[in-house]
């Protein structure tokens, strides 16, 4: 039995570094000979504009006929000006303690700010069943309503 510090000393030769198991992937090593099984066409086929060297095809290119995302119709628009918020409704709001003061960032801890760089809206779907304040960038007008109505109030950051 070897003593520990002949062990150590194996350890550190640069002779004996071997990478862990399964961490390192074999190169298919092309183009030599028949017996390898990648010679000749070196796994590219025969001909053509991919046997190429240096041949690249951009995504959706068809060989010069028209491509599938020309020959669609195309509909709608983006509307660059349009804003967009995180939606959150009245009824995601009772999972919070009553008399709770409700910001951005109780909203986030709850998960449900969904983006952090767009503003918060409060909308008024479901039902309300604790008084509570909110401060959002915006809300609805039934969502102010339905949190009023239960002597809560909603703050307009």
């Amino acid at each position: 039995m070897a003593t520990k510090k002949a062990e150590t000393a194996i350890l550190k030769n640069l002779g004996n570094v071997v990478p862990a198991k399964g961490s390192n992937i074999k190169v298919k090593r092309l183009g030599r000979g028949i017996g390898s099984g990648l010679g000749k066409t070196s796994a590219r086929g025969g001909k053509g504009q991919t046997a190429r060297s240096g041949s690249s095809i951009r995504a959706g290119f068809e060989g010069g006929q028209m491509p599938l995302y020309r020959r669609l119709p195309k509909r709608g628009f983006t509307n660059l000006f349009a804003n967009r918020f995180n939606a959150i409704n009245i009824s995601d709001l009772n999972r919070f303690d009553a008399g709770a003061e409700i910001d951005r960032e109780a909203l986030a801890k709850a998960g449900l700010i969904r983006f952090d760089n767009l503003p918060v809206k409060l909308l008024g779907k479901g039902n309300l069943e604790k008084k509570i304040s909110v401060k959002v960038n915006k809300a609805s007008a039934s969502a102010k309503q339905a949190v009023e109505k239960l002597g809560g109030k909603v703050e307009e950051i």
